[in-house]
Order: structure tokens, then C-alpha cells, then sequence
């Protein structure tokens, strides 16, 4: 029998279980409960408490355990895999899950709280090449990287809070990813007027892209030609991004069968690091 030595900080006296350092705080939950809870009517009491829920999947996304190793102190697994499914699901392939409406609700709600307007007007933009596990389906081949897996597309403002996300297989190439991303974001980002990337995203067609979704202007950043490592303090910030990711196990390799659900764990990430923000 587990037991818990309630003098142990990390242990919740009034829960009665382990508080994790994956979880977030009630205080912070509060800012999402409303959504979750109302997402789908129900007519009986629930059987768990959705906080313990949304913390019992932040724990499988930081410690990148399966969803049948959850703690026995969470609510039981397949009940927070259920509710997992349900919050990640979308109701047509172009519409945004419930995990993205709210991700896109605290990302506005952070920006206002710094006192930045609702939707930012600059955007850095840059990918990340993922190696597949055995259980992933999705895969292609970044024969520039030498990855076989899948590729992330961030479109982040200049805090590296992201603005858009966005998930093809590897072999797609940056300036394609990228210009889909825009176009299935193109509401979210309506007001911007500049987007900053590296020397993979030039050429006509990208320019193109952005100018008739968003009517806006591509601004590549160039390093010099000495061939050595040097830090540009914009463009670093969408790496800075890439590396709050590494924070989840999860996240270290693409351990997900299917693109979508890949996209999900990743908006899962950056909406527990906004939450704890506040």
C-alpha cells in the first residue's frame, strides 16, 4: 500500500494526492473549467473532477509515460484518455478542437494581460524536424536534416507565445507547411503585417502566400556570410519556443500514430506553460 508523508510539500492534504510538479494550480484551471465543462451538456453528476482529469494528462505529456501508467491517484485511465479524446477531437478536419479554442482564448488573454493588443501584428516563422517512434504512422523523410518523422510549424510572436501550429510529415518543405499553416490560421492572424523567417522560406511563391492571406510582407533574416554560429535576437525566439517542447518527454520524439493527435499534445504543452504563467 502506497503511502504519502503529509509534512512532504508535494503531497495535497485536502485532495489527498500527489501534487505533481506537471500540475497546474485550481486558480489556473479556472480560467479553462467553464470551457470544459460546458463543452458537452450533461444530465448526472460527474464522476471525477476535471482538474484532476486535465492534470492526470499533463502528467502523461511531461513524463511521456502511456496513458495506462497514469498514477493511481489520478482518476482512473481510460476516464482521462476518454476526456483527453474528447477535448482533441475535431469536429471537421479545418476546425479547430476544443484544446485549440482554448489555447487561442489564453494566448489573447496573456497578450492582454501584458497590455499588448488582442492579436499581434509580427510573426516569426520556423519548423522543427521530429524523429517517429515505433508507434507512429505519419512519416516522411527531411533528407536536409536526415529525420524520418514528422515536421512542427510554429508561427510565434516576439514573446514566442505561438500563434499558429501546424503538423505535416517531414519530407514537406518548410515554405509549404508554412503557407498552409497561414492559410488555415489566416482569421487568427488578420493583423499581421510582417513575418520573419530564415533562408528556407525564400522564394515567389512563399511571398505570394502570405501576401493574399494575410497581406502582409516577408522579411528573411540573413546571417553573414562568415560561416560561423551567431545569434539573431528575433529569430531566436521561435527557437526558444522549440525548446519549451523539450520541457515534455513527450514531445522528444513524435509518439503519436496520427498527425492531428500529434498537433493536440503539442497545443496541450504550450497551453499548460501559458496557464502557469498567470
Amino acid at each position: 500500500m502506497v503511502t504519502f508523508d503529509v509534512n512532504d510539500l508535494s503531497y495535497d492534504k485536502a485532495a489527498g494526492w500527489t501534487n505533481y510538479p506537471s500540475n497546474i494550480t485550481r486558480q489556473q484551471f479556472e480560467l479553462i473549467r467553464p470551457a470544459l465543462e460546458n463543452f458537452r451538456k450533461r444530465t448526472k453528476p460527474r464522476k471525477y473532477d476535471l482538474y484532476e482529469v486535465f492534470c492526470a494528462a499533463l502528467y502523461v505529456l511531461k513524463t511521456g509515460c502511456q496513458w495506462r501508467q497514469v498514477p493511481g491517484d489520478f482518476p482512473e485511465w481510460r476516464s482521462v484518455y476518454n476526456y483527453y479524446k474528447i477535448w482533441s477531437t475535431k469536429a471537421e478536419p479545418t476546425a479547430d478542437s476544443l484544446l485549440e479554442q482554448v489555447f487561442k482564448k489564453i494566448v489573447i488573454a496573456r497578450r492582454t494581460y501584458q497590455g499588448r493588443s488582442a492579436l499581434t501584428s509580427f510573426i516569426i516563422v520556423d519548423a522543427q524536424s521530429v524523429k517517429n517512434t515505433a508507434t507512429a504512422e505519419n512519416k516522411g523523410y527531411d533528407a536536409g536534416k536526415k529525420i524520418s518523422g514528422i515536421k512542427r510549424h510554429l508561427a510565434v510572436d516576439i514573446n514566442g507565445f505561438p500563434q499558429a501550429i501546424h503538423m505535416t510529415r517531414a519530407n514537406v518543405s518548410d515554405r509549404d507547411g508554412a503557407s498552409a499553416m497561414i492559410a488555415l490560421h489566416a482569421m487568427h492572424l488578420r493583423q499581421v503585417q510582417n513575418v520573419l523567417v530564415d533562408g528556407g522560406y525564400s522564394g515567389v511563391n512563399f511571398q505570394l502566400d502570405v501576401a493574399s492571406n494575410l497581406n502582409a510582407t516577408v522579411q528573411v533574416a540573413k546571417r553573414n556570410e562568415l560561416h560561423r554560429f551567431e545569434v539573431m535576437p528575433q529569430r531566436w525566439v521561435v527557437e526558444l519556443s522549440f525548446s519549451w517542447l523539450e520541457n515534455c518527454r513527450r514531445l522528444w520524439k513524435n509518439c503519436e500514430r496520427q498527425l492531428t493527435t500529434s498537433l493536440q499534445m503539442v497545443v496541450l504543452a504550450f497551453l499548460a506553460l501559458l496557464l502557469k504563467r498567470f
